[in-house]
């Protein structure tokens, strides 16, 4: 994991801005192979010196300074999380899986069908011969 970060000292406490370049492993939304890429986040957050009178510090919105500490942990996560993509894929194109068998679709071809679900609309269809086709 890469950082870039700047500290500012302001009035309020201090201002974290950050980048960072994190690695994710997951697998295909579509095919269910695994797959690992990288994710660059921007960030900013601001650390208060105190909290306001009757304001309780353990609120997850506000974060404050541990004496001269600060956990950078919570805004990173929170970055990364909102930078996942929903529906993960391998490929932009990948075909995924048949619904019926299992098999990658980019593996098993154009064809890859299974004849007692197909529409019987399209039966005459399926006798047709090319190979005996001439050519013009």
């Amino acid at each position: 994991m890469a950082l870039d970060l700047r500290f500012e000292a302001v009035s309020e406490g201090v201002l974290v801005t950050g980048s960072a370049v994190a690695p994710l492993a997951g697998e295909c939304a579509r095919c269910l192979d695994p797959l690992a890429t990288t994710t660059e986040v921007s960030f900013q957050e601001l650390y208060r010196y105190l909290p306001d009178p009757g304001e309780d510090e353990a609120d997850d919105e506000e974060r404050f300074l541990d004496g001269d500490l600060l956990d950078l942990e919570p805004a990173f996560r929170d970055a990364v999380v909102l930078a996942l993509p929903l529906s993960p894929l391998c490929r932009e194109d990948c075909l995924g899986l048949c619904a019926e068998c299992g098999v990658r679709l980019a593996e098993a071809g154009p064809f890859h069908g299974h004849g007692a679900d197909a529409d019987p609309r399209w039966g005459p269809l399926g006798r047709l011969d090319f190979s005996d086709r001439e050519e013009d």
